[in-house]
């Protein structure tokens, strides 16, 4: 960054380091600890791009995850971002490293081939170990921030979040992630695979 730069405020966007994914489990062991069962479920999402090469991409990313024995869902959401969703089997006897290695691997092929500025986000969820609940959490890393942050839809509602349980979360990724400090990029993310 130069001198002018600084002085007319610019400064240089964070640069994504995927490989921060590979800490989620580590922080997943410390939910698991507090209440939170991993579901094995995760999740990429892009703004869909239009063309042969964002196809071909698309199809090679789905293709990497389904090689590893883990099955693989195209979906697009009301929005109309497009997600990759990539579940462990039941028997597996770590489904949060299995699924981050999924989602590593379906952000580095789109990042690869050029299409890193339309990845959004990725997510893995959890569900709540209290018996009955219903109640759903997602960790969010957030692709242009290189942070986390976690996101509780309300259980039947719509499109209501469980701010009580998002911020009693956050200290609890603290410890083996970087959380994001903007409360205001918390961004919700309304009919997430697994949410």
């Amino acid at each position: 960054m130069g001198l002018l730069d600084v002085l007319f405020g610019r400064t240089k966007p964070v640069r994504p380091d995927l490989d921060k994914l590979f800490s989620v489990p580590a922080a997943a062991v410390t939910l698991r600890l507090n209440g939170w069962t991993p579901t094995g479920m995760g999740a990429v999402c892009f703004r869909s791009a239009e063309g042969i090469a964002m196809t071909q991409v698309s199809g090679d990313a789905e293709d990497l995850v389904e090689i590893g024995g883990r099955e693989v869902q195209k979906s697009t959401d009301a929005f109309g971002f497009s997600w990759l969703t990539a579940q462990a089997p039941d028997d597996d006897p770590d489904p949060t490293s299995s699924v981050i290695t999924d989602l590593h691997a379906v952000n580095s092929s789109l990042e690869g081939a050029g299409f890193g500025s339309l990845l959004l986000c990725s997510l893995i969820t959890f569900t709540s170990a209290t018996p009955g609940s219903a109640q759903r959490l997602a960790i969010v890393y957030l692709y242009k921030q290189g942070t986390f942050y976690p996101f509780a839809p309300r259980p039947g509602t719509s499109n209501q979040r469980d701010n009580a349980i998002e911020l009693a979360v956050k200290p609890l990724l603290a410890q083996d992630l970087p959380v994001e400090p903007e409360l205001s990029r918390w961004l919700a993310v309304w009919g997430a695979p697994g949410l």
